[in-house]
C-alpha cells in the first residue's frame, strides 16, 4: 500500500501532504527531525490519510492535495477539525 497523509506542525500550525509506503516510519522521521523538508516544524499530528494499492495514483493524489482545489477539498473534508484547530 502507498499512503497520502496530510500532518498538522503543532509548532507553526501549517499543514504538510506527503506521500509515503510506510506511514509509520515516515510520521516518525517527521517527529524526530529527520525528514529535511520539515526539520524545524515537528512536532506534528497525523490528521488524514489515504491510501492506494499503485504508487502512481498516491502521487497524482498528493499533488492534487497540494494544489489550491486540493487543500479546498481538505478543508471540506476536514472542516469540524480545521475550526477547531483554527485553521
Amino acid at each position: 500500500m502507498y499512503y497520502v497523509y496530510v500532518l498538522h506542525s503543532e509548532k507553526d500550525k501549517g499543514l504538510y501532504i506527503g506521500c509515503t509506503k510506510d506511514l509509520k516510519r515516515r510520521f516518525s522521521e517527521h517527529n524526530e527531525g529527520r525528514s529535511k523538508s520539515t526539520k524545524n516544524r515537528a512536532p506534528f499530528t497525523l490528521i488524514y490519510y489515504e491510501a492506494f494499492i499503485l504508487n502512481s495514483d498516491a502521487r497524482i493524489r498528493e499533488q492534487y492535495l497540494k494544489s489550491g482545489y486540493g487543500r479546498e477539498q481538505l478543508k471540506s473534508i476536514l472542516k469540524n477539525l480545521f475550526n477547531k484547530r483554527g485553521l
